[in-house]
């Protein structure tokens, strides 16, 4: 059976290209340049694959032109592709080499299985263009809630339909315990949209902290004009959720905005997430109450900030402590979450315990350094003395003050001081040599024996190990995973060294050995000096 030519007119082709583009949402051109391919395709079939060949649609009049093109150049290699001078001169005078000529071609007929392949190009390209268009369209909506269809479940994974893409919400990013059906309205948190091999993936989340701040931004009017503030979100999905709100404006509450009219406005978001319980919490600049508040509904009685480790702790009453824990150590694993601080509690008499321990320790440092009984070293201790430095360098009086104590007695005792000290200090002098710490590391300034030991012990003995330092080398640092912080030790760790002050010991380390040049001081404009 003989192939049947298939053709259409040049009205039908735009009405064909106009139609595709439309129900699929992309540019008009896009179709047509896929004809053009597609009919490009079909030409080299026909007049042989080593030919140049270009097919053109006018966009206006639907007309299609076959043009085979052919390099001018001054001796021919492949003759399928290329044109001498002599012969590019008779079609066009103003030819040069390097030049193309376009040499038309008869229009070609579509057999079936031209017609066919040509089909399969076009609906490829087509595709392309549509998941492109899909691609730039939903990458502009991440951060973005999206409602769409429920397609389909599969192995737990929810194909979402969007309208104009699919999205997918993974197992772990589906609310547990919640059931989806085929048919069931939606709504999703964008959280990232990826081009792969089976086409542009958009990603969508109901456990995200973000769709829980999205929602109340759709269910409070505040939220929606910026009036009121969503700081931070911390869930357990399903299960417990807390949300950091502040106000712009003085004269709004943030968290009765939030709450709304008999609950009205987080009644809907709870409902949405399946009966997640929210607390919501009041921001606050100052780190100890915005972590009470966090801790809420749980009462504490006294905080303390370690705000270099990011770490606090928070003293409650004995009846509190389980409240404050939550089941599963929920509630101070949201507030650790929400805050960006970790958490430590302990009982009140956890605390006093502890205390205890700290003024024993204090007690038994002034016995054995000061060669006293326990009954004046705990007179030391609860007088606020933490260390021998302390005793050895205040004010006489500040010793003699103290009730039992003479002038005679503070002497005594600060000599016994600073000869502890000044053993001490031999002692890790001869460590240091010990530990081949050179003098050179000695003699810089900001530098005392026992750091100069911990340096040494670190396999820092030089200055220029000391300049090739980085801060954190000698303060360590901590490393946040999981809502988890963990401390790295340095070589300092546990002296009494800020960050500031290893950075200033590093910076000296390296214009001492003139790695950089020193920081020159700012001079006060002469109009201030001519005012003093």
């Amino acid at each position: 059976m003989a192939n049947t030519p298939v053709s259409a007119n040049r009205l039908e082709l735009l009405q064909i290209a106009d139609a595709v583009a439309r129900e699929k949402t992309i540019d008009k051109s896009v179709v047509l340049e896929a004809m053009e391919d597609a009919i490009t395709r079909a030409a080299k079939a026909r007049y042989g694959q080593e030919n140049e060949i270009r097919a053109e649609i006018d966009p206006k009049t639907g007309e299609t032109r076959l043009n085979r093109l052919l390099m001018v150049v001054d001796v021919i290699e492949n003759d399928a592709t290329q044109i001498t001078l002599t012969e590019a001169s008779k079609k066009n005078p103003a030819a040069q080499i390097g030049d193309y000529i376009a040499e038309a071609l008869p229009p070609i007929e579509f057999g079936r299985i031209a017609a066919q392949s040509a089909k399969q190009v076009i609906v490829q390209k087509v595709r392309d263009a549509e998941r492109e268009r899909m691609f730039e369209e939903f990458k502009g909506r991440i951060g973005e809630i999206v409602s769409g269809l429920v397609k389909r479940v599969e192995y737990g994974n929810v194909i979402v339909d969007l309208g104009r893409g699919e999205g997918i919400i993974r197992r772990d990013e589906a609310l547990p315990r919640e059931t989806i059906r085929p048919g069931d309205r939606i709504r999703a948190y964008v959280y990232d949209v990826r081009r792969e091999q089976r086409g542009p993936q958009i990603f969508l989340s109901r456990t995200h902290p973000q769709f829980m701040a999205k929602l109340f931004g759709q269910e409070v009017p505040e939220i929606y004009d910026g009036i009121v503030e969503v700081v931070s979100v911390s869930r357990d999905p399903s299960s417990r959720a807390k949300i950091a709100v502040r106000s712009k404006d003085s004269s709004i509450d943030p968290v009765g905005a939030c709450v709304g009219m008999r609950g009205s406005r987080v009644q809907a978001v709870v409902n949405e997430l399946q009966g997640e319980k929210i607390d919501i919490i009041q921001w606050s600049q100052d780190v100890a109450t915005f972590v009470v508040n966090a801790l809420a509904p749980a009462e504490v009685a006294k905080v303390v900030l370690d705000e270099e480790a990011e770490r606090i702790e928070v003293v409650v009453p004995d009846e509190q402590l389980s409240l404050a824990i939550g089941r599963r150590g929920q509630n101070v694993r949201l507030a650790s979450q929400l805050t960006g601080w970790d958490i430590d509690i302990m009982t009140e008499a956890e605390e006093s315990e502890r205390r205890q321990k700290e003024f024993a320790l204090r007690t038994t440092r002034f016995v054995e350094a000061l060669d006293v009984d326990e009954t004046l070293a705990q007179l030391l201790a609860s007088e606020g003395f933490d260390t021998v430095e302390e005793v050895a360098y205040v004010e006489l009086h500040d010793i003699a003050s103290i009730d039992g104590l003479d002038e005679q007695t503070a002497q005594e005792l600060q000599q016994r001081a600073k000869d502890y000290l000044e053993k001490a200090a031999t002692e890790m002098e001869d460590k240091r040599k010990a530990l081949g710490v050179t003098d050179e590391l000695r003699d810089m300034h900001g530098l005392n024996p026992v750091l100069l030991v911990a340096l040494g012990e670190a396999g820092i003995k030089t200055v220029e190990d000391l300049a090739d330092c980085a801060t954190d080398d000698l303060i360590g640092w901590n490393e946040r995973k999981d809502g988890q912080t963990t401390k790295h030790p340095g070589a300092f760790t546990g002296q009494d060294i800020s960050a500031a002050d290893a950075q200033n010991l590093i910076m000296a380390a390296r214009v001492q050995l003139g790695w950089i040049e020193a920081p020159v001081a700012e001079e006060a404009p002469a109009e201030e000096e001519a005012a003093s």
